[in-house]
């Protein structure tokens, strides 16, 4: 049997960089689990640059391929953030002490190293009815693969747990991910003569400051099981200007906002609206246009959810939310019960530092094996 570390050690060699295809990681997740008979089924879709994306849905033996609905859903990203050219040993995962480096270590091939792992270790007859593991493409740039799967109605899961670093806590609740480009037009001239033009960067700069005012009233609608318990609001770029002796005619603004679960994706959005209709009120010649990007809400599952009992039970630790975006916000549409689970700490990932400790990923995989198991096994 092969173990979690073996497994990640070879599933860090592989790129699989979101820009890239993530043929290589599926393949390797194919060849694990037919090896352990089971079934496998590919769902492909060509990204904006043409590159070929997959989705794998996989059922163990004995259990169809082709029924949707089903009672547990493990779903784990196959993508990574890029990495830096002077992070010359990315691909070259490592151990040290206890933790293994690499990239991808950490968010998230660790978190399929183990359902691997888990899967190679369960006799075909003791898994629980209804059990998938579902590999997707491009969740670093937006879930995007996990869109795909819900057009396609190729799944309906009753629970779902979706691997991201937690440290082994049960993630029950999460902060959505919105994101929107608002353009300030202005009217160019010559800066000698700024009367004859309307600046963009002047008007964005008091866009801007309305916005971090605006920021401020956010802070008072509160979720307290959030840190910070809040919803967040943050201008990332800016982008404006031809030339240094030229009133601008155009500045670009990229906002964005992680809502809390409960409020409305269009809260932040709602409130940029009417401070722009502000602003118009005082200079006609504010004008601007809005591109949402990525809305996605919040999520939060009961405390007393089947899922979180278990894993709080297993593992001795108390649930917690995540203030960082996941599919979750997406599955959490279909599925009664959403939690996020994984060893390691994102603390560490998208970054050179990236590694997961090994004493989280075996106990990562005895969890999952419980899971995984019929409840007779269980008792």
């Amino acid at each position: 049997m092969t173990t979690a570390v073996d497994h990640l050690l070879a599933l860090v060699r592989l790129a699989s960089v979101s820009s890239i295809s993530n043929r290589p990681v599926i393949e390797y997740a194919e060849k694990s689990l037919h090896t352990r008979g089971w079934d496998t089924r590919r769902l492909s879709y060509r990204d904006s640059s043409g590159e070929e994306k997959i989705n794998l849905i996989a059922a163990p033996p004995g259990q169809g391929i082709a029924e949707r609905e089903v009672d547990l859903a493990f779903f784990c990203h196959t993508d990574t953030v890029p990495f830096s050219a002077d992070w010359t040993s990315a691909l070259d995962p490592f151990v040290e002490g206890e933790n293994l480096h690499g990239c991808g270590a950490c968010d998230v091939k660790g978190f399929l190293a183990c359902l691997l792992a888990a899967a190679d270790q369960i006799e075909p007859k003791h898994f629980v009815d209804g059990l998938r593991i579902v590999l997707t493409a491009d969740e670093e740039i937006g879930c995007v693969g996990a869109a795909h799967l819900l057009a396609e109605d190729a799944l309906r899961p009753r629970r779902v747990v979706i691997g991201e670093p937690t440290s082994l806590r049960v993630a029950r609740a999460g902060k959505g991910y919105c994101l929107a480009q608002v353009t300030i037009l202005g009217k160019e001239a010559h800066s000698a003569h700024p009367d004859r033009g309307a600046s963009a960067i002047y008007a964005a700069a008091r866009l801007i400051s309305a916005i971090e005012e605006f920021s401020h009233e956010l802070m008072k609608e509160r979720h307290d099981f959030f840190d910070p318990g809040f919803t967040t609001t943050n201008i990332g770029t800016i982008r404006g200007g031809t030339a240094k002796n030229i009133v601008p005619g155009q500045c670009e603004l990229i906002v964005e906002w992680r809502p809390i679960p409960g409020q409305s994706t269009d809260r932040v959005l709602n409130g940029v609206h009417q401070i722009v209709d502000t602003l118009k009120a005082a200079d006609s010649r504010f004008d601007y246009l809005v591109t949402v990007l990525r809305k996605q809400p919040g999520f939060e599952t009961q405390e007393e959810a089947s899922l979180v009992s278990a894993i709080e039970e297993n593992t001795g630790l108390p649930s917690t939310s995540i203030p960082f975006g996941s599919e979750a916000s997406l599955l959490s549409a279909i599925a009664e019960e959403v939690i996020v689970f994984g060893p390691g700490d994102m603390r560490s990932a998208h970054s050179n530092r990236e590694y997961v400790p090994i004493p989280e990923l075996e106990a990562a995989v005895r969890l999952v094996k419980s899971l995984m198991l019929t409840k007779a096994r269980v008792r």
